[in-house]
């Protein structure tokens, strides 16, 4: 049974940093790409970073790119997304997502190319 556990998340004024970190079981985790995902209220669920099983590729949604951070650590089967310069608009749920199958598809952006999901973790960004 495959678990992804967030955890990280809280308030941070604007301009402020976190580092979310994303504790995964029961899947093998040098084998399969992981990505984060956020949800702010009364909105879809977009895509903010993946990175490849063996954390030598990144990809980043362009409102991110620069701020945001993605890394894995295979040895302690853990995701991270550290988050600098955070602005209000970054307030969401913060997901982190597993793939099934080891590549990066060409439509990582897409919620429905990953097949696990953790519970999220909420950040909430002042003004």
């Amino acid at each position: 049974q495959v678990q992804l556990v967030e955890s990280g998340g809280g308030l941070v004024q604007a301009g402020g940093s976190l580092r979310l970190s994303c504790a995964a079981s029961g899947v093998i985790f040098h084998m399969v790409p992981m990505g984060w995902f956020r949800q702010a209220p009364g909105k879809e669920r977009e895509f903010v970073a993946v990175i490849s099983r063996g954390g030598d590729r990144t990809l980043y949604e362009d409102s991110v790119m620069g701020r945001f951070t993605i890394s894995k650590d295979n040895a302690k089967n853990t995701v991270y997304l550290q988050m600098s310069s955070l602005k209000p608009e970054d307030t969401a749920v913060y997901y982190c997502a597993c793939r099934s199958a080891p590549e990066v598809p060409p439509t990582f952006m897409h919620a429905s190319m990953y097949h696990y999901w953790g519970q999220g973790t909420q950040v909430t960004v002042s003004s």
